[in-house]
């Protein structure tokens, strides 16, 4: 197979993820280059004015909904190869949540993940993102069933043999 890969396809056009026999495979990046590597991913969660005052006061039955959504996010980012078939395992050097309200019915999640490695990180970013809205959703469904999560989308990458990608 050619070393030659642009957004998951060989320069013949063939994507990297299927075996000559066309079954899935986890590309090898064994001879790749090792690079700092930066994701960030957002997402959101909305929601009814009161359920989001309910969360900023601390009314929320299970607890501080972005202090357990914060460590949810971390820990997506650390189980995405467990959750996502053909990502590789990564030695992560570091994960960030933050939070964002737009003080009327909405929570912005910003998920910035990093890592030295051979391959990059936008997969364990959009998976941090993700736990935490489905988290900020978990702990707030008693008082609210119809809450909306997303968009969730990369909105940026950095490192790597593709060069960066800004949104």
């Amino acid at each position: 197979m050619s070393s030659d890969v642009h957004n998951g396809q060989t320069s013949g056009g063939e994507f990297t993820h299927f075996n000559e026999q066309g079954r899935a495979r986890m590309v090898d990046i064994s001879g790749k280059e090792a690079t700092v590597r930066k994701a960030v991913a957002v997402s959101k969660v909305t929601m009814d004015p009161a359920t989001l005052e309910a969360i900023r006061e601390g009314r929320i039955g299970k607890g501080d909904v972005l202090a357990v959504a914060q460590i949810a996010g971390i820990q997506g980012a650390k189980k995405t190869s467990d959750w996502i078939p053909m990502c590789h395992p990564l030695a992560l050097t570091g994960v960030d949540i933050r939070f964002h309200d737009n003080g009327v019915d909405e929570i912005q999640i910003e998920a910035t993940v990093k890592t030295e490695g051979k391959t990059g990180v936008e997969m364990e970013a959009l998976t941090a993102a993700s736990a935490a809205a489905l988290t900020i959703y978990d702990m707030c469904k008693a008082l609210q069933k119809d809450m909306i999560i997303g968009p969730t989308m990369l909105q940026s990458k950095s490192g790597g043999k593709n060069g960066d990608f800004n949104l």
